[in-house]
């Protein structure tokens, strides 16, 4: 390795790698040292590496002790010669005395290349970790550049950044060349050196995009209070203003509904729901599961836990598939949602089955049983049963249409007898 070959190497590094030429020197001294050791016959005691930064001269400098005699050449020099560095030294003095070898730059080059690669290998893994270590919670772009087993390894430039499969999103699919957007999780500096890890699954890959496309979020004139996210299926936001004058959902939403498409566009049309946050609990958990019609919602502080009625034609919407919109508004309000379906209508309805059933057991003389069926068939009075002939009578019940006719007969009876006592009634 030569003077010219070592400025060449230097230009490279510092130009292709961004690693201070300072830097570079030291890491090469120090790598020069460790592989060339085994060249020097005499003068190794605290040996070390001078590089000229702008000519790539190589020199070596040893402090030796000045002896009239020398025992051991690798520590010790010769009194004369020391006279000749530095005139008046004494026996038992240190100087630094030049030991550079005629054929240094030959018999340390091999050695050398491979422990400088290895150096800066090392400082480009400092390089990561001091360049990244800050930036965790930032968004970054890069390609994808490889797989290594189910994870994802982004090219970000200068640098690599790992999206482990637990961090992707389960319904996208990544092909080499793909540029991806991605939150830095975190900067381990681990055994191996740096690693960056990145995430497109993170709840706050969300809320980072919001303060990029939302300037309101970005000043703090709308603050992000909650976040809750299935991946790759749906979010939910809940955004508030203390200026009155603010809408902060609207601020979300942006001009015909420009901000948030940018978003759902960048989450591969991952569906966002945006509400306006409320401190009371219950407000919030109905604002949270709207469109969905709230009926009765109360608070249990003992359970924390929040009991919402819904009709039974909004039970699944409440829910949602698979549970998501319940799970999601209980991550985004922190109290356990429990869903249940309003019954008051159902049992009025039952309530009244029961009644007009005892009414006609009473009235026909038929088994609770039938008059239940007949109730649960619309036929709930005398006046209706009249309405029908003994085949529907029948029908209703399931059985033989003589007993339709026996039923018919007896209501008939009965609307006779309330039209006799009706006429026997004193008038007002």
């Amino acid at each position: 390795m030569n003077a010219d070959e070592l400025i060449a190497m230097l230009e490279y590094l510092e130009r292709e790698r961004g690693i201070r030429r300072e830097m570079l020197i030291e890491a090469i001294s120090s790598a020069l040292l460790a592989a060339s050791k085994k060249s020097f016959t005499s003068g190794t005691r605290e040996l070390r590496i001078e590089i000229n930064p702008k000519t790539g001269e190589l020199k070596a400098f040893a402090r030796l002790i000045a002896v009239e005699k020398v025992e051991n050449p690798h520590d010790e020099v010769l009194l004369a010669k020391a006279h000749q560095i530095q005139p008046g030294i004494q026996p038992g003095e240190e100087l630094e005395v030049e030991v550079t070898p005629k054929n240094f730059g030959r018999i340390a080059a091999q050695a050398a290349r491979q422990a400088i690669n290895q150096r800066m290998r090392q400082i480009e893994k400092e390089m990561i970790y001091d360049e990244f270590k800050d930036r965790a919670g930032e968004i970054v772009s890069g390609a994808v550049r490889r797989f290594e087993k189910s994870d994802v390894i982004l090219d970000l430039g200068r640098f690599e950044g790992t999206m482990p499969s637990s961090e992707r999103v389960v319904t996208e699919e990544y092909n080499v060349g793909d540029r991806l957007r991605a939150y830095v999780v975190a900067v381990e500096n681990g055994a191996r050196g740096p690693q960056i890890i990145l995430s497109r699954s993170h709840p706050n890959f969300v809320r980072r995009l919001f303060e990029i496309e939302v300037s309101e979020i970005a000043d703090h004139t709308v603050e992000l209070k909650a976040i809750a996210r299935e991946a790759g299926y749906r979010t939910k936001v809940a955004v508030f203003s203390a200026d009155s004058k603010v809408d902060p959902v609207g601020a979300c939403v942006g001009m015909r509904g420009a901000r948030v498409k940018n978003i759902v566009r960048e989450l591969n049309n991952e569906k966002v729901d945006i509400i306006r946050w409320e401190e009371d609990p219950l407000k919030f958990a109905q604002a949270a599961l709207k469109p969905v019609n709230v009926r009765n919602i109360s608070l249990d502080e003992e359970k924390h836990a929040i009991r919402v009625v819904v009709p039974k034609e909004d039970l699944s919407l409440a829910i949602g598939r698979r549970g998501q919109n319940a799970r999601l508004t209980a991550k985004l309000t922190g109290w356990d949602i429990d869903i249940q379906e309003d019954k008051s209508a159902a049992e009025a309805m039952e309530s009244h089955k029961a009644q007009a059933a005892e009414a006609l057991t009473a009235a026909l003389a038929v088994s609770e049983e039938e008059a239940q069926k007949l109730a649960a068939e619309g036929l709930n009075s005398i006046d209706v049963i009249l309405t029908e002939d003994a085949e529907g009578i029948a029908k209703a019940l399931g059985c033989e249409p003589a007993r339709g006719a026996e039923i018919l007969a007896a209501a008939q009876a009965a609307q006779a007898a309330q039209a006799v006592s009706s006429e026997e009634s004193p008038a007002d």
